[in-house]
């Protein structure tokens, strides 16, 4: 590995470079979309580390670099699953709170609520919001905007404050809601988000099939546009990727995913057992996707995907989209074993059938000093949802930073620099996301 010195000075050598470049696309194409992203780079010691670590793992040269960063820059870039970069929270508010004796729930959702809205009113965090943004030259994020469940209620909360955010940064990020509207933010140097549930909504009345899924155009109308058929557990709908039994899809599963085509609704599986994903995949009438997962053919984990399975993904029109997760990926769990699994899938089957979908965020740098302003919790027993096996890979932070939300344009040098086309990238990064988002509403 290089001394820190010498890293700094070859990143910073590169990054010098490609502004020549990007200060020439800006002359010619009336752009600054790429000096944007380098601006918000060097202004960000976070994402600047970030990006010195990646660099050090590629070691791309400056003409790979430049034009990588220019590519991306110019490119209608979508991650298929992932988040708003975070707020911190208030400290103080949320020690107020639990002194007064605030439940786990409400302290919970108290956090949530400050970390996916604060940017709003908060001007400093507003700021670092918009940078983080910028740095990643990131046109749309299939947003997670639903809590792990099947209840309306508890869906509805993350929907509203996603909604809100929107609705009040209308000028730097919309809410997008055809596909139309995510070029239109491309075109208009805006971001936006499209929105996805992380479980069906259903009344739980067991009533009739109907009764049961009448909340699916519900929350279509409300800006829903994919949904988790399962999240780790079993459900009505089928078993969970943490479900040793593994058997697949219900009867009724395959009436939700039968109603979900029909409203317009993705079917998503990253989150369930190979035998339902299996079987959605081979059951839905059109394009569906694992948004976050990795490929079982290189690491064996819950969270991947076996060929089988991405083939009949691929055979529906769909996509995997490879997530940032270093565990999921396995190897060496960085930006070269993320590329890694990206190789697999377009040799395997195609170039048409793979995205990224990071699964993870950039946060605050506030949050860790505010959030020791708030008493601990006591020890609480496992989540439901996270009940799965254990894990024995080992995480480093090197691994995890290389393959941070912010470093979305290293994604694209990296792929520049095995020898991807720039059509192929585009595809990748954005283009294959667009055409099952056109699919599901056709």
């Amino acid at each position: 590995m290089m001394h820190n010195l010498d890293r700094r000075s070859f990143l910073g050598t590169l990054l010098a470079a490609s502004t020549v470049t990007a200060l020439h696309a800006a002359d010619q194409e009336g752009t600054s979309s790429t000096t944007e992203m380098l601006a918000a780079v060097r202004q960000n010691e976070t994402i600047y580390r970030a990006r010195e670590i990646a660099t050090d793992i590629l070691k791309p040269s400056p003409k790979e670099l430049e034009h990588g960063l220019e590519l991306h820059a110019n490119s209608l870039v979508f991650d298929t699953y992932g988040f708003a970069p975070r707020a911190d929270v208030d400290g103080d508010a949320l020690r107020s709170a639990a002194e007064a004796g605030a439940s786990d729930i409400e302290m919970q959702d108290l956090r949530e609520e400050m970390t996916m809205t604060r940017y709003v009113t908060n001007e400093g965090e507003r700021a670092e919001f918009v940078q983080a943004w910028q740095a990643s030259g990131v046109t749309c994020i299939f947003q997670n905007a639903g809590e792990e469940s099947q209840a309306p209620l508890t869906l509805l909360k993350r929907l509203a404050r996603f909604t809100y955010a929107t609705d009040m940064m209308r000028d730097f990020m919309a809410k997008a809601v055809t596909p139309d509207d995510i070029v239109a933010a491309k075109e208009q140097g805006r971001r936006c988000l499209y929105l996805t549930g992380n479980g069906v909504p259903l009344t739980q009345q067991w009533v009739s099939v109907e009764d049961e899924l009448r909340y699916l155009s519900v929350f279509f109308q409300l800006g829903i546009r994919m949904m988790h058929l399962t999240y780790q557990r079993r459900n009505m709908i089928g078993d969970g990727c943490a479900e040793s039994s593994n058997a697949g899809l219900s009867d009724f599963g395959r009436s939700v995913v039968a109603a979900m085509n029909k409203v317009g609704v993705i079917v998503d599986i990253a989150h369930s057992g190979w035998q339902t994903s299996l079987e959605a995949a081979q059951l839905s009438q059109r394009p569906m996707v694992a948004s976050h997962s990795t490929c079982t053919a290189l690491h064996h984990h819950i969270r991947s995907k076996p060929d089988e399975v991405i083939k009949a993904i691929a055979d529906s029109g769909g996509l995997i989209g490879i997530c940032c997760v270093p565990r999921f990926l396995g190897g060496s769990g960085d930006i070269a074993a993320l590329l890694d699994h990206i190789d697999h899938v377009v040799k395997t089957f195609g170039v048409d059938h793979v995205g990224i979908g990071t699964d993870v965020s950039y946060t605050s740098r506030n949050y860790a000093a505010e959030s020791k302003k708030v008493p601990k919790a006591p020890k609480s027993r496992a989540d439901w949802r996270s009940l799965w096996p254990a894990d024995p890979f080992k995480e480093t932070p090197e691994g995890q930073q290389s393959i941070a939300w912010t470093n979305w344009p290293m994604f694209t040098v990296g792929l520049v620099q095995r020898g991807y086309s720039d059509d192929d990238i585009q595809k990748i990064i954005g283009g294959n996301m667009l055409r099952v988002a056109r699919a599901a509403l056709a």
